[in-house]
């Protein structure tokens, strides 16, 4: 069973985002991600120090689903992802407690919107 999408909406970030391969922690970053070694960091761009950078990817923009999903929700990023890959839009995915984000590269917005539009998501058009 497909997830409804038709009561689902997305805000989608003013500011653009970085992802970065850093050496340290941010603590006003959207996320810290640390694996082993390696930590990575998303945090609006011009709010990393370049001498922290081990490698940077600009130009993404943030879509927040609006929406409690719960952690026992089946089969929403794999839907959302499906939809995106149709239009061959490459997505970065991170998930909260209680909800699910995806980044997406600025140029691939507009496509990623009228994508999600289509399968009925709500898109909170004040960006």
């Amino acid at each position: 069973m497909k997830p409804d999408f038709s009561k689902l909406k997305i805000k989608i970030s003013k500011e653009d985002f970085v992802v970065v391969r850093s050496k340290r922690f941010y603590t006003d970053a959207f996320a810290n991600i640390k694996h082993g070694d390696e930590i990575t960091v998303i945090i609006e761009d011009g709010k990393v120090n370049d001498e922290d950078i081990i490698e940077i990817e600009r130009g993404w923009k943030l879509i927040t689903f609006d929406t409690v999903l719960g952690l026992n929700f089946v089969g929403f990023i794999a839907e959302i992802s499906k939809v995106l890959a149709e239009q061959n839009i490459s997505i970065f995915v991170l998930s909260s407690y209680f909800t699910d984000h995806i980044l997406v590269k600025e140029q691939d917005l507009r496509k990623s919107i009228e994508a999600l539009e289509k399968i009925g998501v709500k898109v909170n058009k004040e960006w």
